[in-house]
């Protein structure tokens, strides 16, 4: 199997525009590609998933542990020809300064996958290779088997850098990019636009194969990411307890930040999925036992969400009548009693939660989070621990003393926080099902008895 990791010396070097035109460039030569991206974000696997067909997954060693990982890599490279696994940050910041922890390059050893290491070479020549050869001896567990030059100003400013690293470092540089101003992926205060909201990519996706097939050898690229079979002990897939449910998830442009594998658990687990459009005007499916509404962006689409009354009465009701709820971030969001936007309009969301969302231009909170259930919660019953991570602009303020659903512990210390009732879970946390697969069993268990009642 082919596997590559595109790493960076550090985040803003390109890696995204980078990965993206490499997984084009192969799609355009006929490759399968399968898209992964190391650490928790959901944003840039959506562009994985838009430019090669198939849903691009979350390798996260912090989160689900180091089997897991090697699990969900080894099953999502089913069916394909090379796997293209977008690293998070630089190639050695993770959850903690002094060791590899939830880093691109504990992914790299993890999975046995080579490193094609992305420079941003603007000013410099000889320097580079510099650079590069302190990233070589960091960490020899770490095989670096090329480098990719980006932001470079000239063909000849190119062959000063390649001349420099393969010289000093002894591993090839296979291409470059230059300043291509004209394909930057927009941003905006989450980092960058899911391409679920852009519409058609076709084009996008096109000039950067492109551009990328005339500036890197492809074949090279192919030849340095051939890789050894990944062996893997256990699954943390279920093999025996079934339950014969059915679960709404509210999935589009608002809502759709899931793990794949949080819905492929629900599944292993015999929970049926009904995908519904809060957004669309689509109410709650009929004839469901449980909810999940994931993260998004629901505060840009607030001023829709708020005028779709049917949706949102629907929603209430259900949840009125017991119906077995997880709210993540967005999700969250959306059953408060309103979102105040950054310019201060004001729109009435669900209305389950007691308090308001306000956001805000700054980043709130990010982070990884550790998560235990207060006494009550039904999704983590007392002894069980779940991992995930927070990233937000908003903050949530409740109207009425409420029921914090979970005690997170981050690197800035232990809070309560989320919110409970007897039938919801809805926090700011996103959940990595992996990292505690009991969870699912306590909902889907709470959602059997719903059934059985009527």
């Amino acid at each position: 199997m082919r596997r590559i990791v595109i790493a960076g010396t550090g985040s803003g070097v390109g890696k995204t525009t980078v990965t993206i035109g490499i997984m084009a460039a192969l799609k355009q030569k006929g490759y399968i590609v399968q898209g992964f991206k190391c650490g928790p974000d959901y944003i840039d696997p959506t562009y994985h998933t838009a430019v090669t067909g198939r849903p691009s997954r979350n390798l996260d060693s912090w989160m689900v542990g180091h089997e897991a990982v090697k699990d969900i890599c080894a099953r999502g490279c089913e069916g394909a020809d090379i796997a293209v696994i977008e690293g998070v940050m630089g190639l050695f910041d993770g959850k903690r300064p002094t060791t590899n922890e939830g880093t691109t390059a504990e992914i790299s050893v993890l999975t046995q996958s080579p490193v094609l290491l992305v420079v941003d070479c603007a000013g410099m020549a000889r320097s580079a290779a510099a650079i590069v050869r302190g990233f070589q001896w960091f960490d020899e567990r770490v095989r670096i088997a090329g480098v990719i030059a980006n932001r470079v100003g000239s063909e000849g400013h190119f062959r000063l850098l390649k001349t420099a690293i393969e010289q000093e470092c002894g591993i090839p540089v296979i291409g470059f990019l230059k300043k291509e101003d004209s394909l930057r992926i927009p941003e905006r205060h989450l980092g960058l636009i899911p391409s679920v909201e852009r519409g058609e990519l076709d084009e996008f996706f096109a000039q950067l194969g492109e551009l990328v097939t005339k500036t890197v050898d492809v074949e090279a690229l192919l030849e340095l990411a051939e890789a050894p079979k990944l062996q893997v002990q256990r699954s943390f897939l279920p093999t025996n307890k079934m339950y014969d449910v059915r679960l709404a998830v509210a999935k589009d442009s608002a809502f759709h930040f899931y793990y794949p594998e949080n819905l492929e658990l629900l599944e292993a687990y015999g929970a049926e999925l009904v995908f519904f459009s809060p957004l669309h005007g689509e109410p709650l499916p009929e004839r469901v036992h449980g909810l999940y509404i994931g993260g998004g962006f629901p505060e840009e689409f607030a001023k829709e969400l708020s005028q779709q009354q049917e949706v949102k009465q629907s929603i209430k009701a259900a949840i009125e009548r017991g119906l077995p709820t997880l709210a993540e971030c967005g999700g969250f969001m959306f059953l408060t009693e309103g979102i105040e936007t950054t310019d201060g309009e004001y729109y009435d969301m669900v209305g389950v939660i007691p308090g308001n969302v306000k956001m805000h231009h700054k980043l709130v909170a990010l982070g990884y989070r550790e998560v235990k259930g207060e006494q009550g919660n039904f999704l983590l019953s007392e002894g069980l621990q779940a991992r995930g991570h927070e990233f937000h602009y908003s903050t949530f303020e409740a109207r009425k003393a409420i029921d914090f659903a979970y005690e997170t512990t981050g690197l800035r210390g232990t809070r309560k926080d989320g919110y409970m009732n007897e039938n919801v879970v809805a926090g700011y946390v996103h959940f990595h099902f992996a990292s505690c697969p009991e969870m699912v069993e306590c909902w889907l268990e709470r959602c059997k008895k719903v059934k059985e009642n009527g």
